[in-house]
Order: C-alpha cells, then sequence, then structure tokens
C-alpha cells in the first residue's frame, strides 16, 4: 500500500474548502485510499452498534451521519474524476472500486446492531423531543436500512448484498460503453459542400473536434447532444442526417464487447430479484415506495394525462412539416432525421425566428453573468471569481459564493464538452453543507457540455442549452443554500420527484424579457438583444411541444413499463419496439434516449423506474412559478424568501409536500403544467 506521503488522497487535503489536490492525483492512488476510508467507516459504525448505553438520538442517529462523511467526500472526488476527467487507468479502476463501494454501502446499511438500535428509536420517535429536522433524520436513516434490507433474514440479505455489487459492476458497464461510443463515433465530413446549411460556429467547433482527432482538414461531428441536434437541425444533406442520427441513436448496441444489451437485460433480471426479495411485485413497486408519487399508478395518471395530448399535437406538427417540406420540393414522407430540419423551417416561417439569429446574444460568459444576477436578486448571493483553487481541468472555473459579505459556499463550473467527459449535464457536490459539528461549507460543481468556441472566439449557447445552464444551477443553488444540521438531509439530498423542481423552476428566469434585456448582448457589437427578437423566441417557444413532449414522455412511459414487468427475460431491443406500438409512438419520433443507451436507468438506480420525476417537477415548477406572477414581480422577494426557507434550503428535513404547500400556501394543481406545454388552452397564459 502506499505510504500517505506517497498517496495525497491519504494525506491532509490543506488547500481552501478542503479541496483535494488534483493535481497530484493519479488512478492507483483510489485503492489505497478506498481501503482506508472505508475501514474507518466501518470501524465507527461498528463503533454504533457495539454501544452498550441506550440509543440516543445523539450516541445512534447522529453519530451515523458524521460516521460518513470521510468516505463521502472521497467518494465525491472520485465520482468527479471518472465523470469529468477520465481515462483508461481510471475507468479500469473504476471497474473494481463500483462493486466495492457497493458491497461496503451495502454493508453498512445493513448492519445489524446499528439498525436495532434504529429501530428502537424510530419506534419511540414521538416521545423523543426532537426537532423536525432531527425526527426527519431518524426517519431517513430508518427507511434507508430497511430499503437496504436490514429487516430481512439473514440468507436474503446476503443475496441482497450480491446483487447490490453485481449491479454496480453493471451499471459502471453500462455507462462506460456508452461512453466508448461517444468518443470512437462520429461523423467525419472531409469535403466543405458536405457542410452544406451549418451555421459558421458549427462549422467552426467542428473542424475543432476533428484537429483534436487528428484530422486537422476535416470536421467531425461528435455523438454529443449538443453537436448533434444543431446538426440534425440544420445540415441540408439529408443522408448525413440519416448517417449521424442513426448512428447517435443507435449508442450502445453495436455488438461485441461494448455492447449494453446483454448488460441491461442482467441488470433488470436482478431488479426483479431484488424487488421480490423485500417483498414486492415488481422493481417500480419497491423503487417508488421512496417517491412522492409512491405507485405506479400514480404515475401512470400523469404520463397518460399528457401523452394524449401531446400525442395529437405531434401529429398536427407532423403534418405541418411535411407540407413545409412539398413547398421544397421534398418528395419523401418525414423520418425521425428530418424533424429537426424542417421544424427549424417551420419555425423559421411561422414566427420568423431563427435559432442561428439568437445564438449571437447567448455568449457563455454573459448567460453566466445572467444566471449570477439572477441569484442575487432572488436570494442575495454574490460570485466572485476565485483563481488559484486545485481543479480537475483548466476548463473548470471557480467561484466564491457570498452573501451579506459572508462566504457560504463555493461554486465551480465546467462547462466544456471534451474527451475523457461523460454526456450530458449534471450537478454533483465535493463536498456537502452541514452544520451540526460547526459551519461546513458546500462545495458545488456544475458540468455541461456546450461545444467550445476555436480560440479568442466567444462560445455561443443555443436557448436549449441556456435551458440546461440555468437548470443545473438550480441544482447548484440548492445545495448551496442548503442550511441544515446533517449531511443526509442537506441539499438535493430529497425524493426524487422533488429534486427537480429547484432546477426547473431556475430555467424561468433565464427567459424573463427583463433578464434578456439586461444580459443578452450580441457577442461582437454589444447590442441589447432586441424586444421584438425576445418576443418572438417566446411566440415560438410552444412550438414543437407536441415532439418534445412526446420523446420525454415515450421514454418515461416505457422506463415504467420496463419496471413493472413481473418476470421472463427481457430484449431490450424488442420490448421497446413493442410497448412504443403499443402507446402509439408516431413513427417520426424516437425516444429521447432509447434504452442501449438510457444512462439515466441503467448507469444506476437513481433514475429507474424515476424517469418520469422531471415531468412530476414540471407540475410543481409551472404552478410555482404562477407565485411569482400572482405576485406580480418575478424578482418578488417575499415569494423568494418562502422558496428559499422551504425549498432552496430545507434540504430533506420538511416532507416534500408540506414544503411545497408552505411555499406555495396550497397543493400544487396540473393545469399550468399542461398550459405551458400547450396541450390544454387557459385564458391569459
Amino acid at each position: 500500500m502506499l505510504a500517505p506521503v506517497d498517496n495525497p488522497m491519504l494525506g491532509p487535503w490543506t488547500a481552501p474548502y478542503g479541496l483535494p489536490p488534483f493535481d497530484r492525483i493519479r488512478p492507483e492512488h483510489f485503492p489505497p485510499a478506498f481501503d482506508v476510508s472505508m475501514r474507518a467507516h466501518r470501524d465507527a459504525v461498528a463503533s454504533i452498534a457495539g454501544d452498550r448505553s441506550p440509543p440516543t438520538f445523539d450516541n445512534t442517529v447522529a453519530a451515523l451521519d458524521r460516521a460518513g462523511r470521510a468516505q463521502a467526500r472521497l467518494e465525491h472526488v472520485f465520482h468527479t474524476l471518472t465523470s469529468s476527467a477520465t481515462s483508461p487507468e481510471l475507468e479500469a479502476v473504476e471497474r473494481e472500486i463500483a462493486p466495492r463501494l457497493a458491497a461496503h454501502r451495502q454493508a453498512i446499511l445493513t448492519d445489524a446492531g446499528v439498525y436495532a438500535r434504529l429501530d428502537e428509536l424510530h419506534s419511540r420517535r414521538d416521545a423523543l423531543g426532537l426537532d423536525a429536522g432531527s425526527r426527519m433524520l431518524v426517519e431517513r436513516f430508518h427507511l434507508d436500512f430497511t430499503l437496504a434490507g436490514a429487516k430481512l433474514d439473514e440468507t436474503s440479505r446476503r443475496r441482497v448484498a450480491a446483487i447490490v455489487e453485481r449491479l454496480a459492476a453493471l451499471n459502471t458497464a453500462f455507462r462506460q460503453n456508452v461512453r466508448h461510443d461517444e468518443e470512437t463515433r462520429g461523423l467525419l465530413l472531409r469535403d466543405e459542400a458536405q457542410l452544406a446549411g451549418l451555421p459558421a460556429e458549427l462549422r467552426a467547433s467542428a473542424r475543432e473536434a476533428a484537429i483534436d482527432r487528428g484530422e486537422p482538414d476535416a470536421w467531425f461531428v461528435t455523438m454529443s447532444r449538443s453537436a448533434v441536434v444543431p446538426f440534425l437541425s440544420h445540415a441540408d444533406r439529408r443522408d448525413l442526417r440519416e448517417r449521424a442520427f442513426r448512428m447517435w441513436t443507435s449508442r450502445g448496441e453495436h455488438g461485441g464487447e461494448h455492447d449494453n444489451r446483454p448488460v441491461a437485460r442482467e441488470i433488470l433480471s436482478l431488479r426483479r430479484e431484488l424487488a421480490r426479495l423485500h417483498g414486492h411485485r415488481t422493481y417500480g413497486d419497491y423503487a417508488l415506495g421512496d417517491r412522492m408519487a409512491r405507485t405506479p399508478g400514480a404515475v401512470a395518471g400523469l404520463l397518460e394525462r399528457v401523452w394524449r395530448p401531446a400525442r395529437e399535437k405531434a401529429l398536427a406538427e407532423r403534418d405541418a412539416l411535411a407540407d413545409h417540406a412539398r413547398k421544397l420540393g421534398a418528395t419523401h414522407p418525414i423520418e425521425p432525421w428530418d424533424w429537426r430540419y424542417y421544424a427549424e423551417k417551420v419555425r423559421h416561417e411561422r414566427y420568423a425566428y431563427d435559432e442561428d439569429e439568437v445564438r449571437p446574444y447567448f455568449p457563455l460568459e454573459r448567460m453566466s453573468e445572467a444566471m449570477f444576477d439572477c441569484a442575487g436578486r432572488l436570494f442575495g448571493l454574490a460570485f466572485v471569481p476565485r483563481a488559484g483553487l486545485p481543479v480537475w481541468h483548466p476548463d473548470v472555473r471557480a467561484y466564491e459564493v457570498r452573501r451579506g459579505g459572508r462566504v457560504v459556499g463555493l461554486f465551480m463550473a465546467d462547462n466544456f464538452l471534451r474527451q475523457g467527459k461523460r454526456s450530458g449535464a449534471w450537478m454533483s457536490y465535493l463536498r456537502e453543507q452541514s452544520n451540526s459539528d460547526g459551519e461546513v461549507l458546500p462545495v458545488i460543481l456544475n458540468n455541461n457540455n456546450f461545444v467550445e468556441a476555436p480560440a479568442g472566439e466567444p462560445t455561443l449557447l443555443s436557448a436549449d442549452d441556456v435551458r440546461t445552464l440555468f437548470h443545473e444551477f438550480g441544482h447548484g443553488l440548492h445545495g448551496l443554500l442548503s442550511n441544515t444540521a446533517w449531511e443526509r438531509l442537506s441539499g438535493t439530498n430529497v425524493l426524487q420527484d422533488f429534486v427537480e423542481l429547484p432546477s426547473q423552476l431556475y430555467e424561468r428566469w433565464a427567459f424573463e424579457p427583463s433578464v434578456l434585456a439586461k444580459h443578452a448582448r450580441h457577442a461582437r457589437t454589444g447590442e441589447p438583444i432586441p424586444a421584438a427578437l425576445v418576443e418572438r423566441m417566446n411566440a415560438a417557444r410552444r412550438f414543437n411541444q407536441g415532439f418534445e413532449t412526446v420523446e420525454y414522455v415515450a421514454s418515461a412511459l416505457v422506463d415504467m413499463a420496463l419496471h413493472s414487468a413481473e418476470g421472463g427475460d427481457v430484449d431490450i431491443g424488442t420490448f421497446e419496439q413493442n410497448e412504443l406500438a403499443r402507446i402509439g409512438m408516431p413513427g417520426e419520433i424516437v425516444m429521447r434516449h432509447r434504452l442501449p443507451h438510457f444512462e439515466h436507468v441503467f448507469a444506476g438506480s437513481w433514475y429507474a423506474a424515476g424517469y418520469y420525476v422531471y415531468l412530476w417537477a414540471e407540475v410543481l415548477e409551472a404552478d410555482g412559478w404562477d407565485a411569482f406572477v400572482e405576485a406580480g414581480d418575478v424578482f418578488d422577494r417575499a415569494t423568494a424568501g418562502r422558496l428559499e426557507r422551504y425549498v432552496y434550503s430545507a434540504g430533506g428535513t420538511l416532507a416534500p409536500d408540506a414544503a411545497y404547500r408552505a411555499f406555495r400556501g396550497r397543493d400544487p394543481v396540473v393545469e399550468p403544467m399542461l398550459a405551458d406545454r400547450g396541450l390544454v388552452a387557459t385564458p391569459g397564459r
């Protein structure tokens, strides 16, 4: 084993905010570091279990929360690097470590001695005289242990532990297979005529991507959504659109060692077994026991209510696209690789709106300033650049977050697409907030995959990119504004169908006319975005909502159907095809995430039987936004104060339904969400 002097993960982290020495960390440092941290965690938990004094909140529940903090921080560093700066060497370590970490967590959460103490405290929690947050911590840990199988007999516990360990290996393999396809496949173009229709910014980024791959005289379209979607929206060459689309939507199903189909098959089989061991009919029943929705039936009710009008709207949109294509001389039917291309044409015709007209007004730097400014106006936060801190890649920018002259956290932004970084956008931690043993400030990370402009040029964002930027920052604020005693309840440690409320709600401020008037300025001229262009952009926002809703809801419906199946060996390709036929999926649209690369569902358990949560949270978000509309000011301080107190800062100390009622004054209604998607007509909206 490496001595602490040789292993920076084992020595003290002396940088500000407890940041690790990223410049010194190598893949081989992690296994011995985890050996030490897991042993220390096990010893701390064994001490709790072996305590001969009667169980109390302090010697059992609070001690359990403290016991896991050092282990969690090491895991945060590891997952930051495996997600944002990986390598073949680190991926090999990940394949080794992921099952061990899963086995370690399972052992902690099924410790019989600790569970016996928790169970006793839980049974008399009403008599303990605890504040709301401490009582919730008792309930949360008790549920964590129960869901892990602490109540099961020894034989069942051993089988659950084996399943959990195997699933961790399979989840890692699934994620790495998707990354392999994204990094090794793409559209290489050698003739400038193949670029017809592409805006200058997209051409430039494709050139840079080709240079990065040793092709200085070519252009390369990567399989990142931020690169493929613009290509599909603008490329005049239909054959190239089809090639790109097929390549993009077939990630994870190319056969050989990186084929995700057998991986997914085994994951589903193990999840069904896991659910049965816990006494549930299906995995969906098991997973939804710890969510706001509670039952697959409640999820199905929401999805079906949206699916029918969305499908009708999408079919009408398809007919409009076909009409426009015929006007342009096309004789072919609309295929999935045509939809985005003709949608842009129709959008421009109907609304005089062109995404390329808007992009110059959305340089990344200004849009970042906009999201910081909104946080200042709503919550009194200031974001001050902080240089010289250890980071995992030169792209990363760090900001001290201050309020009233006091530092409340550190925010780190890693915005650009690159090799070694997984696709998508996400928020994560390096350190979670708590204040039970003195103030521990949060260190929050936002990762995006925007296509960086060539050196010296501003990176211009699409409207969808701006929405993503604000969305992930909403998650970041959820972590930064956290004000809880206990790490297990801080920040985003809430039920999954509530966690998307802060992020989706924050998207609203991105396109407020007053925000755009202040921050959306032309990258070259500095002129503010014209009010008429903002009006056209907002008017065009509901166009193509049938398509957007169908591709998302189809993914959620297939996810729930997949995890509601009671048995049998599942071929995900056949299942996907049959389920889409059953719900009447338009042939011109594919799922937003096809099953062989559906990382939300198969790269971990967080969104398994849970992809619906974005729509569930959208109901809360649309209704919650109306609170600001009703106040007459989207920056109304009283409304923002309630939002912070009951949503952004409360973490898991309040039950989600109670937290929402405290903010809004009532339960949510679904109509604002349906109206926002253009699925119902609502006067005045």
